[in-house]
């Protein structure tokens, strides 16, 4: 797979609204670790990712984070405040450096109320979400680390489009809520079956057929989701 570069969410819009947008954005680099917006609070931009991966995380009071979903070139950060008044209890934070479309927040306010189909596709972004939550709730709570760690290995690289991905032991145990030594014993066992190969926080998917036919239902439900995202079967080129 080749590196991502065109975000989704424009992709599907009119020539109408992908103009207005744009042209309120200016090209943003994102370091690994970059907050996009905290929790409680209306974030001054939001991002229209086009390589990389944000975490959603929510924390809790002890100083650890539970991820809850992330986004890639397929959504917006930022499309969830837009939907009411309610407290934002996530925070979200770049895991996989990357580059995104930044645009004022209040721009995007203004898009969301003003283009129908800005509206149409914020809300049909944000379900995609909350039903993927739904889903890997579920598959946290049923599945075991093994099939944890494979189906976020294989949705990671849906949303990146990259076969390599840097992710530390640390970080992917905190992300399926599992231990340290539990992924590092499973890293190791599907790099020995060829599966993977994991060096110093750097892993390199070798046999994606291989990893979808060991992963959950869960996988290939998101995946589903994934994929019928604003009406697609595929990458949709961006409106010259």
């Amino acid at each position: 797979m080749n590196s991502q570069t065109t975000n989704l969410f424009l992709s599907s819009l009119s020539a109408v609204s992908y103009e207005f947008l744009t042209s309120r954005s200016v090209s943003a680099e994102l370091p690994l670790h970059t907050v996009l917006y905290e929790e409680e609070s209306t974030p001054r931009f939001a991002y229209f990712l086009t390589a990389g991966l944000a975490s959603v995380v929510t924390p809790m009071s002890n100083g650890e984070l539970v991820e809850v979903g992330f986004i890639g070139h397929e959504g917006v950060v930022g499309g969830l405040q837009l939907l009411g008044p309610a407290s934002i209890q996530t925070r979200c934070m770049m895991q996989l450096s990357g580059s995104a479309l930044r645009i004022p927040y209040i721009d995007l306010q203004q898009a969301y109320r003003s283009f129908d189909d800005v509206h149409a596709r914020i809300l049909e972004f944000v379900q995609e979400h909350a039903v993927m939550l739904g889903q890997i709730a579920g598959c946290n709570r049923l599945h075991n680390a093994e099939q944890r760690l494979i189906r976020w290995l294989l949705t990671a690289q849906d949303r990146t489009q990259a076969d390599v991905l840097k992710f530390t032991h640390e970080y992917l145990a905190e992300m399926i809520a599992s231990q340290r030594t539990t992924i590092t014993l499973i890293a190791r066992d599907l790099q020995d079956r060829g599966f993977i190969t994991y060096s110093r926080g750097t892993i390199v998917i070798l046999n994606r057929s291989g990893l979808e036919g060991m992963a959950c239902d869960c996988y290939a439900i998101t995946k589903r989701l994934y994929s019928g995202l604003y009406g697609r079967d595929a990458t949709i080129i961006a409106p010259t």
